[in-house]
């Protein structure tokens, strides 16, 4: 089961991708996190990406698809994967695609979340307080002003990606104003079915 999760910042990918995982035994595959490991590890491609990063620049889309095309090889991944925030671009999910092809490999379903965006911020100001009580620290991304650019970079750079793999017929909409446990069972209906 090789999936991609799409839809806007605080669509709750990361709520439901955890709960996949729980499931089904995949690993959910962070770009940021395996960035982060590659460097640790010294990997090559770990190397140059810290090279990139301690200038100050940007990591290219190449690097990212090479971190991506390791960690699938690891033993974790063998059964499959939940990429979450990747591809951001229309060029990543082509440049995803190809390395996929190359190794034989391709997707099977690609989830988006639909939401109606002008409650998001609304959803993320209640996260932020509901972390603040538990004495649980707010995520920096959970600050209305952060979030609202992060909403307009996915709207400019990311929302190309679905019709990108609409097109190809991999997109499955699931309802993201639901309840959480709702948006699980339409999900698990939706995996049961592709």
């Amino acid at each position: 089961m090789r999936l991609i999760f799409l839809g806007p910042p605080g669509a709750g990918k990361g709520t439901q991708a955890a709960r996949i995982v729980a499931k089904h035994g995949i690993p959910q595959l962070s770009t940021g996190d395996m960035l982060r490991a590659a460097v640790a590890a010294g990997t090559p491609i770990g190397v140059k990406a810290k090279a990139v990063m301690d200038a100050g620049g940007l990591v290219s889309d190449e690097i990212v698809i090479g971190i991506v095309a390791d960690r699938i090889e690891e033993a974790d991944a063998k059964k499959g994967f939940i990429l979450d925030g990747f591809p951001r671009t229309l060029a990543q999910a082509e440049a995803l695609d190809a390395m996929l092809a190359s190794k034989g490999l391709k997707l099977d379903t690609v989830l988006e979340l639909k939401v109606d965006q002008s409650k998001l911020v609304d959803r993320i100001v209640k996260r932020a307080e509901e972390a603040k009580a538990a004495g649980q620290p707010v995520r920096k991304d959970d600050d209305p002003e952060v979030f609202k650019t992060r909403l307009e970079a996915y709207n400019r750079d990311t929302a190309v990606v679905s019709p990108y793999y609409a097109k190809r017929g991999q997109v499955i909409e699931i309802d993201g104003m639901q309840p959480i446990d709702a948006v699980t069972a339409a999900i698990e209906t939706a995996l049961a079915r592709s």
